[in-house]
């Protein structure tokens, strides 16, 4: 099917959208994630564990978005849209990640005029309608432009119009770039609170996270943007000496690579401190914290690296 040629921004219209890698990844098993309201937990949970391993294996699944994230929609092919996610670093393309999203699951940019942005704060938050109905479920990290207060809610703008945010449910600033800044270790006490939250491939929300997302979305709700996936976030940050674990910081993150370290990158997770780390695992397992010595992974350390001191 030929592909219409476009060039626009257009924003996720759903509480997640699943980035594919081509509209021929997604499989009948997978409506549920695909249409709009998007029915989340309901596809979730009827994934067999099989089905969970074939997103990766299959290499079906490449990211996901997030309500109001912003996209360039390079072109459409039938129902689905060819994106790039241009709030997500990679080395794929310059400008964000690259990747295919059902066009039901995305509205074309309107004009604004916000006083700034507000990040959703907890695991997941209730946006109302203006009327004070509900609208959508949001998870954190959400980022929406405000417009004012209203009470004890932010006046937000969204896909699908105006709406209501608690205050208590999010923080505030000027741009996506001036939110404040916490150091990395307050990243690992926010990803304590997902502990026990099944890992999802290419997940990059409360509901399910893969390694690189978790570690992603944890120093994005301390105010730091670091790369999409593993292999870049080994390349960026500070280096610190993988030998000397006495150098090692709460919030640092470790890597992991095949052939006892000598691979590529297919790993990361933060160090907790005392020889453990915080990891979203692999399918079928859930974010835990594990000692690393005696552990599979312990062979396999490949880096270290620090963000949020020194921006890399």
């Amino acid at each position: 099917m030929k592909m219409e040629t476009t060039l626009n921004t257009w924003y996720c219209s759903v509480s997640v959208a699943s980035v594919w890698t081509s509209p021929e990844s997604a499989r009948a098993i997978d409506e549920l994630g695909l249409i709009n309201p998007v029915r989340l937990n309901d596809w979730l949970e009827k994934l067999p564990y099989e089905q969970r391993l074939d997103l990766c294996d299959g290499n079906r699944i490449q990211t996901q978005l997030l309500y109001g994230e912003p996209v360039i929609l390079e072109g459409v092919q039938g129902d689905w849209a060819k994106v790039i996610a241009v709030w997500q670093p990679s080395k794929k393309d310059e400008r964000g990640y690259p990747g295919w999203v059902p066009l039901a699951q995305l509205k074309e940019a309107q004009p604004i005029d916000a006083q700034g942005f507000a990040k959703v704060t907890v695991g997941k938050a209730q946006l109302l309608h203006t009327d004070g109905t509900p609208l959508v479920v949001v998870p954190m990290n959400t980022l929406l432009p405000y417009v004012g207060e209203e009470g004890d809610y932010l006046r937000v703008c969204t896909p699908d119009g105006y709406a209501l945010l608690l205050n208590s449910d999010a923080v505030r600033a000027p741009s996506i770039h001036q939110f404040a800044k916490s150091p990395p270790l307050v990243a690992v006490d926010k990803g304590l609170t997902f502990l026990d939250l099944p890992y999802f491939w290419g997940g990059m929300s409360s509901y399910g996270y893969d390694c690189s997302g978790f570690t992603y979305n944890m120093l994005k709700a301390c105010g730091h943007s670091i790369p999409r996936d593993a292999g870049d976030q080994a390349r960026g940050g500070v280096e610190i000496l993988m030998g000397n674990v006495e150098q090692w910081e709460k919030g640092d993150l470790l890597f992991f690579a095949n052939d006892e370290g000598q691979g590529n990158v297919r790993h990361v997770g933060f160090y907790y401190g005392n020889g453990l780390i915080l990891h979203s695992p692999s399918t079928g397992k859930s974010i835990e914290l594990l000692k690393l010595a005696g552990s599979s992974l312990e062979s396999e350390l490949c880096a270290v690296r620090r963000y949020g001191t020194v921006e890399g």
